[in-house]
């Protein structure tokens, strides 16, 4: 009798050794590229927008590299509703404007914008457009802004920034996730984030180092340096 238990044994244990699966890497194994941005937004699975509502018809949301935060969220004209900028949005001189729905980010570091997306002569100056912000409507899509001074989100975590303040307190958006508000997405991946009108195929994708603006169907990119460059 045990001689027939060790010998079970045995084969038991011969046949747990032999079915272990052994994985080793594949040195020529080169991973797919990173899906165009219209094309990640419309293909990622939509996540729960409960845990991003920063109140008022709001989402936001930050990168869980701290380089990115943006908000699903509404403009009239050119004041933008955000729960972490001072904003003219809700001034009663401002109800008469059409409310539109926006995606709005902000970057920690980043490149400066190409010539040919300059959009305002800031007052006739031709001085202080600088990037680092990027603005989605239903139709249009935007890099950059006039401004003196720096964003929350490059005070809080550009160069000798504070890492506290609200952009801090928001909530992370893991890589591939997808957002949507107000019939616009915003998805972080391929190290940035992209925020779209998917049935107008309007977008931007935006990232330390580049940024993109989609306009209707033909895709078209805009040049910009390899380095992040920092605000003067």
């Amino acid at each position: 009798m045990r001689r027939t238990v060790r010998g079970v044994l045995a084969a038991m244990m011969l046949t747990a050794a032999t079915a272990c699966t052994i994985t080793t890497e594949d040195p020529g194994y080169v991973p797919p590229a990173p899906l165009p941005p219209l094309e990640q937004l419309e293909q990622a699975a939509l996540v729960d927008p409960e845990g991003y509502s920063t109140g008022d018809g709001v989402i936001s949301f930050i990168t869980e590299d701290r380089s990115v935060a943006c908000s699903l969220t509404s403009a009239r004209g050119e004041h933008v509703n955000l729960p972490y900028e001072q904003n003219n949005f809700g001034d009663s001189a401002n109800n008469k404007l059409a409310t539109v729905p926006v995606a709005h980010c902000e970057l920690a570091r980043y490149p400066k914008p190409g010539t040919g997306d300059v959009k305002d002569d800031c007052a006739g100056t031709n001085l202080g457009y600088l990037g680092g912000v990027v603005l989605l409507t239903p139709d249009s899509s935007r890099y950059g802004e006039c401004r003196s001074g720096v964003t929350q989100m490059e005070a809080t975590y550009g160069p000798n920034g504070s890492k506290a303040g609200p952009v801090a307190q928001l909530q992370v958006l893991g890589e591939g996730k997808n957002l949507e508000g107000n019939g616009l997405r915003c998805s972080a991946y391929n190290g940035g984030v992209a925020c779209g009108n998917v049935s107008g195929g309007v977008g931007f994708f935006v990232s330390q180092g580049r940024y993109e603006l989609l306009s209707g169907p033909a895709k078209s990119a805009s040049p910009a340096p390899a380095e992040a460059s920092k605000t003067p």
